[in-house]
């Protein structure tokens, strides 16, 4: 691979970036860098830290491309251009600062050396004075001394002109530069997408949309433009990369895997317009059904928004025809069972190769809920189905959904419960027995329970505060409690009755769960004994951290399945270990008691084997369970004495890392 080695200072490449003479390929994601990176890039150049190299690309061909800076020319420049492969953030960031850039406006504290983003404060303080300023081709040093009252600092104006000269040779600071050249545009966005990626392995739907960038110029604009479009209506979670998936599962008929790369660029210029039109026409038709419908009115209500991707193409490619009510349901139907049983929770090429092609059968949702084992049977949520679930848990969306059925209102400002309230009126959870009234009696899960849990405004959440039901229920009139599934019975709201809330609550749930399912059931469907809600029934997993000053922090493990209950106590450090190596795509294994437990990376997920369960989940969902199991770390000397853990050596079940707790 041709790859020329040079250097050039920071004033050099900003001016090229003015000039249009530094582009970006297609392939270059948005500016995100917030203005306390920009300030420790900044802090770095003064200190002399090391910032990296820049790599870029120059070919005679004419990519797809966009401006590094919004204000550098389009016009065609003066000499061949050089696409940015890796340092966009970096090469944006100093443009910004160097051009005054509102979003930029970097200031140095000449006493203490310290470098932030200008705010009220520092304008009003004269010992800040703006990068800019010192920056510019034309600074002259003896005006800006003057400024100070050196009566008022602790540094003199010599310490003081040997700092800000220090900061006027930042223009001056010379980026080592890898040129690559000859090189077709697919392969540099496979080159590009490992630079970008931190070492570890290529996500499936990074090269997807770097290999439908290099084939089908002008994508990324679409794909953004359309995520801008949802984001703007609530379903902000509906980005780049989850169109990235619905368009290549509308043109592949699958699920993203290794193979994919190859299918995409074999696939017409046609292939790829007829798909991209069948992800938008089938999220229009899509949403509006899950707003007006379920009452679905933000994506962050959705545990997962895989399970969109065959009624994307399902609706995108039917006729041009009223929606009838029996299909409607029926779609529905299947979205929400196979939510709560989280059909993607894991690899999901197999399955989506499943479900797209049922998706564009004559009776697509017939065959989607024969694949959900649905055809001739009935899904009921019985209550020991939600005991143990917490907000991890798909039920917690099913949750809400029945509240707003039921019409819930606020508990302050007696409104109904949705996620669209600003400030006071933003949506939050509430324990209904509070933490603090529960917390030396039992145990975090029980506290989390589902069914201590209600949906109301942070305003009203902050006026409870920390009382008991037994005080503030007597502010509520009964119809507020009993549409939150709220049991009257008095005795029940003490902390002593707390196991008998959870079990009366729960019931109340699980019917409002069931009869809202029986409600979008096609009536065509074989009315049958009732079957289980999902594959996890009787299962549940809990994680418990404990650490010291003196010893390496320990992970306690309980896992249930069914009758079986399987207990560890291992090492916090290896476990955090195997994860973050599993995030690089490499698979190893945890030592337990002379036992060697698998840590798989398979594509987009991680699979850990812990006794009974097979726990999976995406990257960041393991990420979310290690930090959350840091924030809620309790001492190692509450830890408890556990014997060894026996060998598993029978059948695991799937289990969602998402359900545990």
């Amino acid at each position: 691979m041709p790859v020329e080695k040079t250097e050039r200072d920071i004033a050099s490449l900003v001016t090229q970036v003015s000039s249009g003479e530094i582009r970006l390929p297609e392939i270059q994601r948005a500016y995100v860098w917030k203005p306390t990176q920009v300030a420790k890039l900044i802090e770095s150049l003064y200190r002399g830290y090391p910032s990296g190299s820049l790599l870029f690309w120059r070919t005679s061909e004419t990519p797809e491309t966009r401006a590094v800076a919004a204000e550098a020319p389009t016009a065609k420049p003066a000499v061949p251009p050089l696409y940015l492969l890796d340092g966009q953030q970096r090469l944006t960031s100093l443009h910004r600062v160097m051009n005054d850039h509102p979003d930029a406006q970097i200031v140095f504290n000449v006493e203490k050396e310290e470098f932030q983003n200008q705010s009220a404060a520092t304008r009003r303080d004269p010992r800040w004075v703006k990068v800019h300023d010192l920056v510019r081709p034309d600074v002259d040093l003896i005006e800006v001394l003057e400024r100070f009252d050196y009566s008022e600092l602790r540094v003199d104006r010599k310490l003081v002109g040997k700092r800000l000269q220090r900061l006027m040779a930042v223009p001056k600071y010379g980026y080592h530069m890898e040129i690559i050249t000859d090189l077709p545009y697919e392969e540099v966005a496979q080159i590009f997408v490992r630079v970008n990626s931190g070492g570890r392995a290529l996500r499936t739907t990074d090269l997807a949309l770097a290999t439908l960038s290099a084939r089908w110029p002008g994508v990324l604009a679409k794909l953004e433009a359309e995520a801008a479009y949802w984001r703007e209506r609530g379903y902000g979670d509906l980005g780049v990369t989850f169109l990235t998936r619905a368009l290549t599962g509308a043109v592949l008929g699958r699920g993203l895997s290794a193979w994919s790369h190859s299918r995409l660029v074999a696939a017409t210029d046609e292939q790829l317009e007829q798909g991209w039109q069948t992800v938008r026409r089938g999220l229009r038709g899509l949403v509006p059904l899950l707003k007006n419908n379920l009452g679905v009115t933000h994506s962050s209500l959705l545990p997962s928004i895989m399970v969109l991707l065959p009624l994307v193409v399902m609706l995108g490619e039917r006729p041009n025809e009223p929606l009838d009510k029996e299909t409607a349901n029926g779609i529905l139907y299947w979205f929400l069972v196979a939510t709560i049983r989280n059909r993607y929770s894991g690899p999901t090429d197999t399955l989506l190769g499943q479900d797209i092609p049922a998706a564009r059968e004559s009776e697509p949702v017939k065959k989607l809920l024969g694949n959900l084992g649905l055809v001739g049977a009935r899904v009921e949520v019985p209550a020991h189905a939600i005991a143990g679930r917490t907000t991890a848990s798909p039920y917690f969306f099913l949750s809400f959904l029945i509240a707003k059925d039921r019409g819930a209102k606020d508990w302050f400002h007696g409104s109904g419960i949705d996620l669209g309230g600003e400030d006071g009126h933003k949506l939050e959870y509430h324990h209904i027995h509070p933490r603090s009234t529960l917390k030396d009696r039992y145990t975090k899960a029980e506290i989390n329970d589902l069914a201590n849990l209600a949906f109301i405004s942070a305003t009203a959440n902050r006026k409870i505060s920390n009382r008991s039901p037994a005080v503030y229920f007597a502010t509520l009139e009964p119809d507020e409690l009993t549409a939150h599934f709220v049991p009257l019975d008095e005795e029940l709201r003490t902390a002593d009755a707390y196991p008998r809330f959870l079990a009366a609550r729960r019931s109340l749930m699980a019917a409002a769960m069931t009869e809202l399912l029986d409600r979008f059931r096609p009536a065509w469907l074989d009315a049958v004994p009732a079957g289980p809600s999902d594959d996890i029934d009787g299962c549940s997993l809990e994680f418990a951290r404990f650490e010291s000053d003196w010893d390496e922090p320990k992970l306690l493990v309980d896992a249930h399945a069914h009758d079986v209950r399987w207990q560890v106590l291992l090492s916090a450090n290896a476990f955090e270990e195997a994860i973050s190596q599993a995030q690089l795509g490499i698979s190893g294994d945890l030592e337990v008691g002379g036992q060697q437990l698998a840590v798989r990376s398979e594509n987009d997920s991680i699979e850990v084997e812990l006794g009974p369960l097979l726990v999976i989940g995406t990257d960041s969902e393991w990420k979310l369970v290690v930090e959350r199991e840091k924030a809620d770390s309790q001492p190692l000397s509450q830890a408890p004495m556990l014997l060894d853990s026996v060998p598993w050596d029978g059948v695991r079940r799937r289990f969602p890392v998402t359900s545990s707790e």
